[in-house]
């Protein structure tokens, strides 16, 4: 066991590559037998460990104070120095390891996940890598850096969302007209940073002798069961059951609010005329209800998050300067969980806190694994954990179970959840469309103005319930502000696929909530260590995204909605 590398991350991001080499050489020059495997593995895992918390602290420090200009520097540093040369080291471990043949329980599906790993490293594409992370985070200061002066006060964009729940339309028109210049200000270096990640995108795929770079990252992200082609069929199944059914909250809502069509400011208001909810005042109290909901859940989560307080992994307050939207990440060393996200006190911000509680909660469960390589959980898996946890919360959101609503209050809260699943599962299939035509049309897609056209389209298949016209140029702004497809190329179907799999835990909830948490605690727990369809399995679901299935789930989402909406009249 490696005894003289630092204890903590915060030590390791000091060291220099020549301090940390002779670690990956110990490690590449050590016979590798059935015996000495497990104590190999250990140290490679704590290496690893330490590499990944290190890069991970120092990029939450480029969300949490996107000024920090400090800070950016030495996670760039970070990025060139240090993670550059660990990549080619890591191949030669990965070599190392495939070409002996050896495994020990646990491990098959990690080593093949490795071996699709070891495939595709280039080390042209290191370099490549680390320029791409430096424009994501440039990503991230362009829209930090977004406020307006609203009634004399400088606001967040995100702060501004407040607005867009007053029941005066003329004030919430004026509102998002003045979000959307400031956005339309930022189009010009959007475009330009926009370039120069499909220029690096396109290398790597071509580096790395793929056709396209959907290809590439079809590798990248480990999907081994489910293709382009299945995507395809995702799509289609989501025109054709779940549009309508979104169709349908739509018009209820421009029915509530009597007006002609639907406009992009009349998306967050009640349309039942009530004041929006306004689950809490604190962030402290976001954090205390969000608590007691999670113990009502199980115990056992609950603890997790009191861990989480004491500990301080939690950063949830809206400011300046912080990068937008929200996200869990690993912090692997310690073996525990960060949340970042941006409250201003709206029912949205409870059901971010929930969903980012279920991503912590994997992070919990599945530590019980010994080696770094049975952590890397594909991306469906991990929303499956986070998507499921906000179905399982629902039952607890009341005041008199520790969470935040009246009983009305809470039906409003879930009638908003549940409309919001029919109408996002368009929107994923609209995102994921976009980035397929985007990554096998790359180079039109080089010119914004034809991805405008092309976003234009897909739109109109996906997201026919708001009125765009004359609004045409706003619409443009859309994509450009969806974070995933500047930063996360083919990360958003994740959200789709996983939301199919959480549905069904809810169902398995609704006959028995105590097993269904259980099945759902374990299949956490078991990392990356199954494949997709069988982590689906053990948490109580099929993996599948056809007509039959989404035609069950948008039935039981939409009785439940019937009967939700009775009990608010």
């Amino acid at each position: 066991m490696f005894t003289a590398l630092p204890a903590t991350a915060q030590e390791f991001t000091n060291w220099t590559w020549s301090q940390i080499e002779p670690f990956y050489n110990d490690l590449i020059a050590r016979p590798l037998t059935a015996d000495t495997l497990p104590d190999w593995l250990a140290d490679w895992s704590h290496l690893d460990n330490l590499v990944h918390e290190s890069r991970t602290r120092l990029w939450v420090g480029t969300t949490t104070n996107t000024a920090d200009e400090e800070n950016l520097k030495r996670f760039h540093a970070f990025l060139s120095e240090i993670i550059e040369q660990v990549k080619p080291a890591d191949q030669r471990l990965k070599e190392k390891l495939l070409a002996s043949g050896l495994s020990v329980p646990g491990m098959e599906i990690p080593l093949r996940d490795m071996r699709a790993e070891a495939d595709l490293f280039r080390a042209e594409n290191v370099p490549l890598a680390t320029q791409e992370g430096k424009l994501n985070t440039d990503y991230d200061q362009i829209m930090g850096s977004q406020t307006v002066m609203w009634e004399g006060q400088e606001m967040t964009l995100l702060q501004l969302r407040m607005v867009y729940q007053n029941p005066d339309r003329a004030i919430r028109e004026k509102a998002w007209r003045l979000e959307i210049e400031r956005r339309m200000a930022d189009t010009p270096a959007l475009n330009a940073l926009w370039q120069e990640m499909l220029a690096v995108r396109r290398k790597m795929a071509s580096n790395a002798g793929f056709p396209d770079y959907r290809a590439y990252m079809w590798q990248a992200r480990k999907r081994f069961d489910y293709t382009p082609e299945d995507c395809t069929t995702f799509h289609d199944a989501v025109a054709e059951v779940v549009v309508p059914a979104a169709t349908r909250v739509y018009e209820r809502r421009r029915q509530h609010l009597g007006v002609d069509t639907l406009r992009p400011w009349d998306m967050w208001v009640d349309p039942t005329g009530q004041p929006p909810l306004h689950p809490f005042s604190t962030v402290e109290e976001l954090e205390s209800r969000v608590e007691a909901v999670f113990n009502q859940v199980d115990p056992q989560l609950g603890a997790y998050f009191t861990t989480m307080r004491r500990e301080e992994l939690l950063d949830l307050g809206n400011r300046k300067n912080k990068a937008p939207g929200g996200y869990q990440t690993d912090l692997r060393l310690v073996k525990r969980p960060f949340i970042f996200m941006n409250a201003v006190s709206t029912q949205d911000d409870v059901q971010t806190m929930i969903h980012e509680g279920g991503h912590a909660f994997h992070c919990f469960e599945s530590a019980v694994q010994p080696y770094s390589q049975q952590l890397d959980i594909t991306m469906e898996v991990a929303e499956l954990a986070s998507m499921s946890m906000e179905m399982l919360a629902a039952p607890y959101l009341t005041k008199d179970k520790g969470g935040f609503y009246t009983p009305a209050e809470a039906a409003r809260a879930r009638i908003e959840h549940l409309e919001e699943i029919l109408t996002l599962w368009p929107y994923i299939a609209l995102v994921d469309a976009y980035q397929h035509w985007i990554y096998t049309h790359i180079d039109e897609a080089a010119d914004p103005e034809n991805c405008d056209e092309q976003w234009v389209k897909q739109w109109e298949r996906f997201m026919p319930g708001i009125d765009y016209s004359g609004l045409e140029n706003a619409l443009l702004v859309r994509w450009r502000r969806q974070s995933h497809i500047f930063q996360d190329p083919f990360y958003y179907i994740d959200y789709g696929l996983a939301q199919v799999g959480a549905l069904q835990v809810w169902e398995n909830a609704l006959q028995d909530q105590a097993q269904a948490v259980q099945k759902y605690r374990s299949a956490l727990a078991l990392g990356s260590t199954r494949t997709l369809p069988e982590i689906f399995t053990a948490a109580g679901a099929t993996f599948a995204f056809d007509v039959a299935t989404f035609g069950r789930l948008v039935r039981l989402l939409e009785s439940t909605l019937a009967q939700l909406v009775a009990q608010t009249d």
